[in-house]
């Protein structure tokens, strides 16, 4: 049975399919192609239903959540960090407010975390793709952008200036991570069909981890500014425990996100969030 099993072109994404990738971990009765693409294109095609399994951004949950369930496994939470709003000179949070923000995408869960903290309507948001995003900032083209990824980790060597890192602010406001991205499965396929392939995403994950250096290796061709030990830190950041299952708190917290969300009016209802464990 072929599964098309997309996903980002980015380390942690990389790593986490390494095990399947490399033919480590039993398939079973499928046949898994890979298809890479950025986070927005990906939301945009769940909700179209177009893949078997899917990364989304957990802010594009409740838009597809039909057509997809979470899988138990596979998420990338920030844990107390997560993505940042930069600038090119010193600036307040404040100052910010009606400026253009370059934006990874508007289904992005950072999108959806900036709306959350300084208002839907109190920026002009312009989609830029996010490996795009810190030499726009630097060029002046934007007042502020909004990185994910492993922009994360290289803004500095832009000459850019942290005005608030998201997953802290979440962190402090709820005491929860935040929840950026998680894999899902089509609902058709049914829950046994579902049930396996979750299983088998998870000793993936299981396999990277237990072979580190290898699989960060593998991830590395993905990191963009990345040498080995950044890529090996942005790895540690999103494939960890929460990744091998959200786990209680995991799973407040994508439902804490997204009702807040929902009471703001900035998605549809998500409903009791369900995963396939």
């Amino acid at each position: 049975m072929l599964i098309r099993l997309a996903h980002s072109p980015d380390p942690d994404d990389a790593f986490m399919f390494y095990g399947l990738s490399c033919g480590a971990v039993d398939a079973g009765p499928y046949q898994f192609e890979h298809i890479l693409a950025d986070i927005q294109t990906l939301n945009e095609r769940a909700m179209r239903g177009e893949y078997e399994v899917t990364a989304i951004s957990i802010h594009a949950y409740p838009h597809v959540r039909h057509k997809y369930a979470l899988t138990a496994c596979g998420s990338s939470m920030g844990d107390n960090y997560g993505p940042m709003l930069v600038t090119r000179a010193p600036r307040a949070l404040e100052e910010l407010k009606g400026c253009t923000i370059a934006v990874p995408g508007l289904m992005t869960t950072a999108y959806l975390t900036l709306q959350l903290l300084l208002g839907p309507d109190a920026f002009d948001a312009r989609v830029v793709m996010f490996d795009e995003i810190p030499d726009a900032v630097a060029r002046g083209e934007v007042d502020a952008g909004l990185l994910i990824h492993e922009g994360q980790l290289t803004y500095s060597a832009h000459g850019l200036h942290l005005v608030v890192d998201l997953g802290q602010w979440w962190m402090q406001r709820t005491g929860l991570p935040l929840p950026l991205g998680g894999n899902t499965v089509r609902r058709d396929l049914g829950q046994e069909v579902g049930r396996r392939i979750t299983g088998i995403i998870r000793q993936s994950i299981q396999y990277g981890l237990a072979h580190r250096s290898v699989a960060v290796q593998h991830a590395l061709q993905y990191g963009r500014g990345l040498d080995t030990q950044l890529a090996d830190r942005f790895v540690g950041m999103y494939v960890n425990k929460w990744t091998i299952d959200y786990g209680p708190e995991g799973r407040a917290a994508v439902q804490r996100l997204l009702s807040d969300a929902f009471a703001a009016g900035l998605v549809p209802d998500p409903g009791e969030i369900d995963f396939v464990a």
